[in-house]
């Protein structure tokens, strides 16, 4: 059985809709075992045993969030040359722009010799004054189910090993 590793760090809750919608979507893919693990918790030997990636995290300040970077600092080396060619995907909940975080990502994947199963998926909230930036995120329906369709997705590719 093919494991999916959704990784994810959110402090408002909206990265953290994004992720279990990704894993809601990933878990119609019956041949196809999620692991859902916040960043605090996972590591290298999660990523060893898993056959794919979904990283999810909100952007603060224009990069991935401290939880996610410290997800990846704790396992890039001790991963490194050992899970190239391995699919995954990206999803980031952002106030104004995203990309900064997406690109990140990417480059770390890239280091990695990971493969994009499509290009990170973006939500944006819009905000942006202290209270909105702070303030519980709620995810709408049309973005939560585009983030159920990549789990979907990577999970089928795994399962029909066309990733």
């Amino acid at each position: 059985m093919k494991t999916l590793l959704i990784v994810h760090h959110s402090v408002t809750g909206g990265a953290l809709q994004m992720a279990r919608a990704a894993a809601a979507g990933a878990r119609r893919e019956s041949s196809v075992r999620v692991r859902f693990e916040a960043a605090a918790e996972s590591g290298p030997q999660a990523l060893l045993e898993s056959d794919g990636y979904l990283f999810a995290c909100p952007e603060n300040l224009a990069a991935i969030s401290g939880l996610m970077k410290d997800f990846f600092d704790r396992s890039y080396y001790a991963v490194l040359d050992r899970i190239e060619g391995r699919p995954y995907a990206s999803l980031v909940c952002a106030g104004s722009d995203g990309a900064n975080a997406a690109r990140q990502i990417e480059r770390i994947a890239t280091g990695w010799r990971l493969r994009a199963i499509a290009p990170a998926l973006i939500v944006c909230t819009h905000a942006q004054t202290p209270e909105q930036i702070l303030k519980p995120k709620k995810i709408g329906p049309a973005d939560l189910s585009r983030c159920e369709e990549i789990g979907a997705t990577l999970a089928a590719g795994l399962a029909l090993e066309i990733f």
